[in-house]
This record gives structure tokens, sequence and C-alpha cells, in this order.
């Protein structure tokens, strides 16, 4: 399913084969949490901005509208009209971040919904179910996501305890691909790698779970407030243990440099809402750096937002003009900050993609960590 092409360094470049598409790797999400990308971006408009893959959340879509009307309407490939693939988050992370008074226990967690506060409760059992009602392309095992730091031996205890859970969301998975009526009987599962800030409970953890001969591997609870030297040193401890044979997805990440840092040391995929997020608050990455548009230096500026940008905003739209969108509550202000940021981060996966090709990509990095970071 993972195909490795060649190597610079620790630097993967490969391709991915999913039942709807190849991603080819290094590749970057797009996060389209409730199956739609925060600032009026539809599965559409993802087509003209190099996306490859769309990240949907299972804790949101159980909520609202529910994974059994989303499974009734055709699964989440035809509600979003996205034909490509797409990852489902199992839920876990918003179940410890968003959720209230939730109780963690062995079978799973009961929470209080953030929306109105109903009783829920999400197991691994229960994850899985609701993902492969989406009939997402990609599932990802229910695990716990502690705090950074959290204690040594509430950390070893809680990485048991998602071992645990990842092998019965594979019994499960299993189970529901051999279902009849299955909407996508093919879909494939992540495991996560967790551990916290602790080398070694991090490297045992993917020891542990690369026995389970996974579609892919994750490394996750990480940029969730550490420091970011800290947070590359557990992607070069756990990197050597990591399956070669099988994909990597660092979950979360991040800013462009976390990026072209992760790919140097061996990681494939990514996701974060920091490019849509970001963009609606007037914050766009560029090749120069990254540029405020809220500052009032670019108030009759009629340059676009990165003059060495191709993107549909940047070829008919200037500075000052979504600067005056976005001061002025317009939706298509976000919308054209959005569609440059997410453009942005896919045509960089593009040039990474074509770099490592070429056996370059040492020298790009090199380059560009120094710079992409920049505010300018």
């Amino acid at each position: 399913m993972y195909k490795l092409i060649k190597t610079e360094g620790t630097a993967r470049r490969g391709e991915f084969v999913t039942p709807h598409g190849v991603i080819q790797t290094p590749a970057f999400m797009n996060v389209a949490t409730c199956g739609a990308i925060k600032g009026a971006v539809s599965a559409l408009d993802l087509k003209n901005i190099k996306c490859q893959v769309q990240l949907c959340n299972t804790y949101h879509l159980h909520l609202r509208p529910g994974d059994d009307k989303v499974r009734q309407l055709g699964g989440l490939h035809k509600f979003t009209r996205w034909d490509g693939p797409i990852l489902t988050d199992s839920g876990g992370f918003q179940v410890f971040s968003l959720a209230q008074l939730r109780d963690i226990r062995e079978e799973g967690v009961n929470f209080h919904s953030h929306i109105d506060g109903r009783k829920i409760f999400m197991g691994p059992e229960e994850s899985m179910t609701i993902q492969s009602n989406l009939g997402s392309t990609i599932a990802m095992a229910f695990d716990e996501c502690v705090e950074n730091p959290s204690p040594y031996e509430y950390t070893r205890d809680s990485v048991a305890r998602t071992t645990r859970w990842l092998k019965r969301c594979v019994a499960k998975m299993n189970e529901l691909n051999q279902t009849e009526g299955t909407i996508n009987p093919q879909q494939m599962l992540f495991g996560i790698n967790q551990g916290g800030t602790y080398h070694d409970l991090r490297i045992s953890h993917m020891k542990e779970i690369a026995e389970l001969e996974l579609d892919g591997y994750a490394i996750g609870g990480l940029a969730v407030g550490e420091p970011t030297e800290v947070m590359y040193e557990i992607i070069e401890a756990v990197e050597p243990f990591a399956p070669k044979n099988k994909i990597r997805y660092l979950m979360g990440v991040g800013t462009p440099v976390n990026i072209l840092e992760a790919v140097y040391r061996g990681i494939d995929l990514f996701d974060c809402v920091m490019p849509s997020r970001n963009a609606r608050h007037g914050q766009l990455f560029t090749w120069d750096g990254v540029r405020n548009l809220n500052n009032a230096k670019y108030e009759l500026d009629d340059s676009p937002v990165d003059p060495h940008c191709d993107c549909p905003t940047c070829r008919s739209f200037s500075r000052a003009y979504i600067r005056h969108l976005l001061k002025s509550g317009e939706m298509l202000g976000m919308r054209l900050a959005v569609m440059h940021n997410l453009y942005f981060y896919n045509n960089l996966m593009e040039i990474i993609r074509s770099e490592l090709d070429k056996g370059t990509f040492t020298a790009f990095y090199e380059k560009y960590r120094s710079i992409l970071g920049v505010r300018i």
C-alpha cells in the first residue's frame, strides 16, 4: 500500500495507494472538520488548490449531523462531493480537549457533548463504527491523548491502555469491513504512537504497535504546548522504530517550518488547522515569510499576497483588497485568504516532493527553514 520511492538522508519520497486514489508523499491533508474547510471552501475548490487528501473529524460529525445520517446519505465522499482520499480522526483528541466531565475507563470514555451537554460514550468499537458509517478511506485508532507534561506513571499506564484499545480497533474494523452493506469495505486503519515526551515510552510503544502490521502509523500527542525542539527530538527518537514500509503521519502539525523539519526527519503525512485558521485572521504564508494583512502598511498595497505564488487569490486580488475585506468582516476576504494558505501548503509539499525526486531536498531545507517562519 505504501511504496518508498527514494530517500535523502531520513527524508522519504513515496506513494500511498488507497481505495480512493494514490497519495503522493510527503503530503498535507486539508482539514475539513465538519465536512468543509472553514472559510467557505468546498471540496470542489480543493481540486483547484492541489489538495490530495481531505480530513474530517469523527467527534464533530458524530455529534452533528450524526454519523447515521451521513451513512444514509451515502458516506462522506457523496455527502461532501470530495472523491479523493478522506482520513477521519478517531475523535480521541476532541474527547479529551473539548468534552466536559469526561470519565476514562477501560471500556472507553463517558463524556458530555460540548454542544448541548448530552451524555455520550465512546470507546474503540464505537469510534470504529462511527468511522465505518462515515465511509472514510482511512480511519484512525481510538487512543488516549495525555497532556504534556504528564506524570511518567500515568503516561505509561495510558500508553498501555491505548495499545489495548488499538487491538480492539483492529478486531472491530475487521468485523465491520466484512459486514454486508458497509460503505467502504476496504477502509484502512492507522495506529497512533503515544508516550508524551518520554523517549523510552515512545520507542517501546512504537515497537509494540509496529508488530500489528497496520496500514499506517501516526505520531500523536505532540504540538500541544511542548517546545518545538522537544517535538523534533521525539520524532528523531521514534523514527528508527517506525516500519520503513508503512506511511508515517505526524498529527496536528504544523507551520511550514515544522513540516520542513519533520520531512527532514522522516515523516510522510501532515494535517493542521493552522493554514485556514490563521488565514481567517489575516496571517498569510508566503515564500518570503509570514505576512499579516492587518498591518496598516498594506492599506494601499496593490501587490499580490505573494509575488511568487500562482494561486487563484494571488493571480487576481491585491493585498489592499483582501485587507479591506477582512477588516470589513466580508466572508470573501476569509475565503480568498484561506484559499491562498491552503494552496501554499499543498504547493510547498509538491515542491518538497520534486526536490526529493531530484536529490536536492537537503539544500532546499537548509535555505527555507530560516525563511518561511520569518514575520515580514
